[in-house]
């Protein structure tokens, strides 16, 4: 196991730089540049002006320059400044990561918990009243795109009713206070929550029935095993390697972001600074968002392919 995991973190780092090149050219064909997203109408700057602020910035440079002084940053450990607000990305990133974390974290356990549990509740009782209703529920859920549910939500529960508020992470203008920190975590949460528990029960059902006729089951059944512990030992251990993959596949948004709910409500996590860097032609930004969230991803692979080793033993990887 210890060969298999050096051997893929040398290949994530070359997959980590072809990511940043790629990134980094598709980010330059953009139309336009930061200096252009900052001009404003009122402000105009004169072309003498401009030629200094790109020969500041370093845009002047010719493009594979650009790159090798961001990866000799990098190598030093300096994720460079923000073209726009000249602040440190890692400070920033640290700033924004623990809204994203928090977010994403706890709609994915929810997610988890609510989509195993109804899933094994459905493989329990297939093609009963109960397995064709979390069936339908689930199918509407995967259906239903998340911007549309998180719109839907902020029109019925903040602007009609009242019950939460539109966006933000907290209510401007007043002291800190947890009750009204969880007020605005309701509503983002759900709209990721709902997509997500749905994948979740589909897998879990598919893949609870699938071992629950295993001879593995029978013999524990024979053996006068209470059904309890042949339901949560044996079969729910072997149903584990799918869910694990998909949970593997979620992981990387807990650092990534949910770039389009975050736009929704406004909060202010690493998905919604993407969108402002994308906007406003950041370039170190963008390349700092894109690395980690690669990080992120190989990151989730890794722990995914240890996971299933310890799921199921009989899983060995080639040293």
């Amino acid at each position: 196991m210890s060969q298999y995991i050096t051997r893929r973190l040398i290949q994530s780092l070359f997959l980590l730089l072809g990511v940043t090149i790629l990134v980094f050219f598709m980010a330059d064909a953009l139309p336009g540049d930061v200096l252009g997203a900052m001009i404003q109408d009122d402000m105009p700057m004169s072309e003498e002006e401009l030629q200094l602020m790109r020969k500041r910035l370093g845009l002047d440079d010719p493009l594979h320059v650009q790159y090798a002084k961001w990866i000799g940053q990098l190598v030093q450990g300096n994720m460079g400044y923000s073209f726009v607000t000249g602040v440190p990305i890692a400070r920033t990133v640290a700033q924004r990561l623990p809204a994203t974390l928090e977010l994403m974290g706890l709609s994915l356990l929810l997610s988890i918990l609510l989509g195993i549990t109804l899933g094994t509740l459905s493989a329990l009782h297939p093609y009963s009243a109960l397995d064709v209703v979390l069936t339908v529920l689930s199918l509407v859920g995967r259906s239903v795109p998340v911007f549309f549910l998180g719109m839907l939500l902020i029109y019925a529960f903040a602007l009609r009713l009242g019950w939460l508020p539109v966006a933000g992470r907290v209510t401007a203008g007043i002291p800190f206070s947890l009750y009204d920190h969880l007020h605005h975590l309701v509503a983002p949460v759900l709209s990721l929550s709902v997509i997500r528990t749905a994948g979740f029960t589909r897998y879990a059902r598919a893949s609870v029935l699938d071992v629950l006729h295993s001879e593995y089951l029978v013999v524990a059944r024979a053996k006068g095993l209470p059904e309890r512990r042949v339901l949560l030992v044996h079969a729910m251990r072997n149903a584990l390697i799918p869910i694990i993959t998909l949970i593997g596949l979620n992981l990387p948004r807990l650092v990534g972001g949910a770039v389009i709910i975050e736009t929704v409500f406004q909060w202010p996590g690493l998905g919604y600074l993407f969108v402002l860097a994308v906007t406003q032609r950041d370039m170190p930004m963008i390349m700092g968002l894109a690395l980690i969230s690669a990080v992120a991803v190989f990151a989730a692979n890794l722990l995914t392919d240890i996971a299933y080793a310890v799921a199921d033993p009989r899983i060995r990887y080639e040293e």
